[in-house]
C-alpha cells in the first residue's frame, strides 16, 4: 500500500473514531465523508478499510466500524443495488482485490467481539467471485483454518461463521463441487472433542446453512453415517444453543433428505425428537415439534401426489411414504396435547410458543395420520369440563385442529357430542378459552357443514354468536368467521335444494336473522377498539362474505348495506383530512380499502333494475376515493377502487360510457404507475371489464388505452405475470372493436411475436419457468384467437381472411411449437386454446391451411386433448379434428405466407 493510501488509512481512522460519536453533527460529517471517499476513490476506499479491520492496534469499536462500511459496500439486500456492488468490486484490479482479502483473512480470529465482522466481510466478497471462478482456494484456506492443531478458537469460530454465511447467500450450485471441503471443515468442528462450545455452535450452523447442496454426500452412505452421527450426537450438547442448531439441522434434513432417513428414525431421531418435544426449554421443545410437523408435512405431499397420479391413470402409482407419522403418531400425539396445556395467560398473540407449535404439529398429523387421529385425540376430550381453563382451553383447540384429517362422516357423531361443550365455552370467564370456542366453532361448521341444518343448534349458536361480537377484539375476530361459516354452510344447502337459474337460492335456514346480523357487524365496525386484533377489517370481511352467500329473500338487507357504506366512503374522506398522524391516515386508508371491497360484494348482489339508479352513487363515491388515493399515493385503496369500477362496469354494461372522461384520468395513471404491480394489473384487468362491457363504444379511448398497455409491456420493473395478462387482453379488446381492431394490428402483432419467441422452456425442472411459458404462450393464443373472432364479424370473408393472414405464420409457428410436446406438455388449458384456435383458422381458411395440422405432433396433441377428462380440452381437441377431417383433401392448396 503506498504513502498516499496510507495517508487516506489514517484520515478514514479518524472518520471512523466519529461515527459512534454522541454528538449527530460529528456523526452526520463521519457519515457524509465516508459516502463521498467511497464515491471518489472506491480502491483505495476499500484497501483502506480493510487495512484498518485488520490492525490489531486500532481500537475494537474503530476495526468493527472498519468492518461494517467494507461489508456494506460488497453486498446489498435489493437486487438492483446488489448487482451494482458486484460488478463495481469485479471492475478493481486483481492486485487491489487481493490486497482486501489479505487483509479480510488475516483478520479472522483476531477481532476480540462476537459474531465477527471480518467473517461476513470475507463471504460478501466469496459470494462475489466465487461464481466467477476466481479465489477458488477460499473454501480450504477456511477449512485448515478449522482444522489445523495451531488453530486458536477465534480462528476456529470465525472461519466456520464464515463458511455459514457463504453456504447461507450463495448459489448452491456453486459449491457443490466444494461440498467435500466445506464439510470436512464443518464435521471437524462439531466433533465431541472439540472443547469450545462457540466454535460447535458457529459449526453447527454452518451445516444448517450447507446442507442444500451436500446431496451427493447424503446419496453416500458412508458419508451420510458419518453427518448423522455427529449431528445426533450433538443434540446432547449440554450448551443449548449447540442442541437447538443441531435439532434444526435434523429438521432440514429430514426435510431434504426424507428418503434416507429410515436407518436413523428407529435408533436415533425418535428418541432424541419425542425427548426434545418434552423439554422445559422451549426453543428445544419446538424444534422437536418442528421436526414431526416437517415429517407429517412430507408424507401428506407424498399421499396428495399418489392420490393424484391415481386420478390421471398413471401406471404403477405408489405412495411413497415411509409412514413415519403414522407409527409415531400414539407416542407423539400425547406429548403434544400435553404441550398444548402448557402457556401463560399472559402469551403474546405474536409470540411463537410450544404450546401454538404442538397444534400445528397436531393440525399437520391429523392430515397424515387422518382417521387414526381421532382415537389418539379422544381421550383428551375429557378437559371439556376441566375447571383448570388451559386444559379446557387445550382440549377445545385439539378438537379444532384435528378436524381436516378424518373422513367428515366418522367426525359427524364426534362433532355433535363436543358441540354443546364448545358452545358453552363460548361463556367461560376466561378470555382464552373463549376464543378458542369461537375458532373451533367456525372449524366445526367448515368441516361438518350438515350441522348447519339443526335447527336446535342454531338455536343455541346464534345468541352466543351475537353475543361474542361484542366480546373483546380477538374473541369477537373469532365469532365473524364463526357467522361467515355458518352462513356459508346454510346458503351452500339451500343451493343444493335449488335453485333458479340465476343459481341464487329463494330463502335459507337464517333469512330471519339475516339482516340482524349484517346490522351487528355494521356496528362492530364502528366500534372503539376496533383497530385491535384486525377486528374492523374482519368485521367488513366478514359482512361481504354475508352480501355474497344472501338469498333472494334476504335483498332488501344487501340494498340497505350499499347505502350504509356509500355514507361510511363519505364520512371516512372526512376522517383522512382531519387525521393528524401516519398511522391514523394509514388506518383510515385501510378502511377506504376495505369498504371499495365491500361495493363489489354489494354491487355483485344488486338486481339489474336497482343498478342503474344506484350506481350513479356508487360511481361518485368511488371517483371521490380514486381522487383522494392519488392525491396520497394510496395505492391500496386505489387498487380496490379499480376493482370495484369494474364491478360496476360489468353490471351497468353500455351505460357505463357516461363515467368513463372521468375516469380516464384515473386509469391512465394507475396503468401508468408500474412500480405498483397491484394497482397496475387492477387498471389492466379493468380495461379487459370495461371492453367486455361497453363493447365498440369504448373506440374513443382505445388509442390512449393501447398505448398505456404497450408501456406497460416495456416497463423492465412490471411483474412478469403482469404483462401475460396485457398480453391476454387485446384478446378482450380485439373482440370488442372488432374489425376496428386492425387500426392496431402492427403495433400489436409484433408485441406477440416477440412474446411467443420469448415463451422457451429453458429448464424443464423449473416450475415457475414452464408454468410462466405456457400462460405467456396461452395468452398469445387468446389474443390472436380474440382478433380472429373480432375480425369474423365483418360480413366479407375473403376480407376478413385477408387482414388474418397478415399473421397466420406466426400463430401456426406457436401452435406447432405447443404440439411438439417438448421440453414439457401443455397445460389442459393451453391444450384446449390451442385447439380451438386451430378450428377457427381451418373454418376460416379451410384446405388452404389444413396441411399444417395434419403433422403427426398436431395429431398426437389433439388426441390427447380429446381424451382429456376436462370438459372444455376434450369439446375443442374434438371440434379442432372435425374441422381438419371436413377440409383434408389430397389436392388442397398451399398456404401461401407471403401471398
Amino acid at each position: 500500500m503506498g504513502a498516499t493510501t496510507e495517508q487516506a488509512a489514517q484520515q478514514m481512522l479518524s472518520v471512523l473514531e466519529k461515527t459512534v460519536s454522541q454528538n449527530q453533527a460529528d456523526q452526520k460529517q463521519a457519515m457524509d465523508y465516508i459516502a463521498a471517499a467511497c464515491q471518489q476513490d472506491f480502491p483505495v476506499f476499500v484497501q483502506c478499510l480493510s487495512m484498518i479491520l485488520r490492525t490489531q492496534q486500532c481500537q475494537s469499536f474503530v476495526r468493527q466500524a472498519a468492518g461494517l462500511q467494507l461489508k456494506n459496500v460488497l453486498c446489498a439486500k435489493e437486487t438492483e443495488t446488489r448487482t451494482g456492488y458486484l460488478q463495481r468490486w469485479l471492475q478493481l484490479t486483481a492486485e487491489v482485490r487481493e490486497q482486501v482479502k489479505q487483509n479480510v483473512t488475516g483478520t479472522l480470529g483476531t477481532e476480540p467481539s462476537r459474531p465477527s465482522i471480518a467473517a461476513q466481510c470475507v463471504a460478501a466478497i466469496a459470494c462475489a467471485e466465487l461464481p466467477q471462478n476466481l479465489w477458488p482456494n477460499v473454501i480450504s484456506l477456511l477449512k485448515n483454518n478449522v482444522t489445523e492443531a495451531a488453530s486458536n478458537e477465534m480462528l476456529k469460530e470465525s472461519s466456520l461463521e464464515t463458511l455459514g454465511y457463504i453456504c447461507q447467500d450463495i448459489d448452491p450450485r456453486v459449491l457443490e463441487g466444494k461440498a467435500n471441503d466445506v464439510l470436512t471443515a464443518i464435521i471437524h468442528g462439531m466433533r465431541p472433542e472439540e472443547g469450545s462450545a462457540n466454535v460447535r455452535f458457529a459449526a453447527t450452523n454452518a451445516l444448517l446453512n450447507s446442507l442444500e447442496f451436500t446431496r451427493t454426500n447424503f446419496d453416500n452412505e458412508a458419508e451420510r453415517n458419518i453427518i448423522m452421527q455427529v449431528v445426533c450426537e450433538s443434540t446432547n450438547s449440554s450448551d443449548q444453543r449447540v442442541k437447538v442448531a443441531s435439532l434444526q439441522c435434523l429438521v432440514r434434513i429430514m426435510s431434504l433428505y426424507y428418503e434416507h432417513m429410515l436407518p436413523y428414525m428407529g435408533n436415533a431421531l425418535f428418541q432424541i425428537t419425542l425427548g426434545a418435544m418434552k423439554s422445559t426449554e422451549a426453543e428445544v421443545a419446538m424444534q422437536g415439534m418442528e421436526f414431526w410437523s416437517t415429517v407429517a408435512e412430507a408424507e401428506f405431499d407424498m399421499y396428495c401426489l399418489y392420490e393424484e397420479d391415481l386420478e390421471r391413470g398413471v401406471p404403477n402409482a405408489a405412495n411413497s411414504s415411509l409412514k413415519f407419522m403414522e407409527q409415531a403418531a400414539p407416542h407423539v400425539c400425547p406429548v403434544l396435547l400435553e404441550a398444548m396445556a402448557h402457556h401463560d395467560d399472559g402469551d403474546d398473540d405474536d409470540d411463537w410458543t410450544p404450546a401454538k407449535a404442538a397444534g400445528v404439529c397436531l393440525m399437520l398429523a391429523s392430515q397424515c395420520v387422518r382417521d387414526d387421529i381421532v382415537n389418539y385425540v379422544i381421550p383428551f376430550f375429557k378437559h371439556f369440563q376441566n375447571p383448570d381453563w388451559k386444559y379446557k382451553e387445550a382440549a377445545i383447540m385439539a378438537f379444532g385442529s384435528i378436524l381436516d384429517g378424518p373422513d367428515p362422516k366418522k367426525l359427524m357423531p364426534m362433532a355433535q357430542e363436543a358441540l354443546p361443550a364448545i358452545v358453552a365455552a363460548m361463556c367461560d370467564k376466561n378470555v382464552n378459552v373463549r376464543d378458542t370456542a369461537a375458532w373451533a366453532l367456525s372449524r366445526v361448521i367448515d368441516t361438518c357443514s350438515e350441522l348447519a341444518n339443526n335447527a336446535e343448534l342454531l338455536q343455541s349458536v346464534l345468541p352466543v354468536l351475537s353475543n361474542g361480537l361484542h366480546q373483546e377484539p380477538r374473541v369477537a375476530v373469532n365469532v365473524c368467521w364463526a357467522l361467515v361459516s355458518l352462513v356459508k354452510a346454510c346458503y351452500e344447502s339451500a343451493v343444493c335444494s335449488g335453485t333458479d337459474g340465476s343459481g341464487q337460492p329463494d330463502t335459507f335456514a337464517l333469512s330471519s336473522v339475516f339482516d340482524p346480523m349484517v346490522n351487528e357487524l355494521i356496528k362492530i365496525t364502528d366500534r372503539a377498539d376496533g383497530n385491535q386484533s384486525n377486528l374492523r377489517i374482519t368485521a367488513y370481511e366478514a359482512l361481504m362474505e354475508l352480501i355474497k352467500h344472501s338469498p333472494k329473500d334476504c335483498y332488501s338487507a344487501v340494498r340497505n348495506t350499499t347505502v350504509v357504506i356509500l355514507k361510511k366512503l363519505e364520512s371516512l374522506l372526512q376522517m383522512e383530512a382531519q387525521a393528524a398522524s401516519e398511522a391514523d391516515k394509514a388506518q383510515v386508508r385501510d378502511l377506504q380499502a376495505m369498504l371499495c371491497a365491500t361495493l363489489q360484494s354489494v354491487t355483485r348482489k344488486m338486481q339489474p333494475n336497482d343498478i342503474p339508479a344506484v350506481g350513479e352513487h356508487i360511481m361518485h363515491g368511488l371517483l371521490q376515493i380514486m381522487n383522494r388515493a392519488t392525491a396520497t399515493r394510496s395505492n391500496a385503496v386505489m387498487e380496490e377502487a379499480l376493482l370495484a369500477v369494474a364491478c360496476l362496469a360489468e353490471h351497468l354494461g353500455k351505460g357505463f360510457i357516461n363515467y368513463m372522461p372521468v375516469l380516464k384520468p384515473y386509469l391512465l395513471e394507475s396503468l401508468s404507475n408500474t412500480d405498483e404491480t397491484q394497482v397496475c394489473a387492477a387498471a389492466v384487468g379493468l380495461v379487459t371489464d370495461l371492453s367486455r362491457a361497453l363493447e365498440v363504444d369504448i373506440m374513443p379511448f382505445m388509442d390512449e388505452l393501447i398505448q398505456k398497455l404497450i408501456f406497460c409491456l416495456q416497463a423492465p420493473k412490471l411483474d412478469r405475470n403482469v404483462k401475460v395478462v396485457i398480453i391476454g387482453t387485446f384478446a378482450d379488446i380485439a373482440m370488442a372493436i372488432e374489425t376496428q381492431f386492425e387500426r392496431y394490428l402492427n403495433t400489436v402483432v409484433p408485441i406477440l411475436n416477440d412474446a411467443q419467441n420469448a415463451a422457451v422452456v429453458t429448464d424443464p425442472n423449473d416450475d415457475d419457468q414452464t408454468d410462466y411459458v405456457d400462460k405467456l404462450r396461452e395468452a398469445c393464443l387468446n389474443s390472436y384467437t380474440g382478433i380472429i373472432q373480432g375480425f369474423k364479424a365483418a360480413p366479407d370473408v375473403a376480407a376478413t381472411r385477408q387482414m388474418v393472414k397478415i399473421f397466420v405464420e406466426p400463430i401456426v409457428a406457436l401452435i406447432l411449437r405447443v404440439s411438439s410436446m417438448e421440453p414439457v406438455p401443455p397445460s389442459e388449458s393451453l391444450l384446449a386454446t390451442t385447439a380451438g384456435i386451430i378450428g377457427d383458422l381451418v373454418n376460416l381458411y379451410e384446405n388452404e391451411i389444413v396441411r399444417f395440422f395434419t403433422a403427426d405432433n398436431v395429431t398426437q396433441m389433439l388426441q390427447r386433448g380429446r381424451k382429456s377428462k376436462v370438459s372444455k380440452t376434450k369439446s375443442m381437441a374434438t371440434w379442432a379434428t372435425k374441422e381438419i377431417k371436413k377440409f383434408s383433401t389430397n389436392g388442397a392448396a398451399g398456404f401461401n405466407f407471403n401471398r
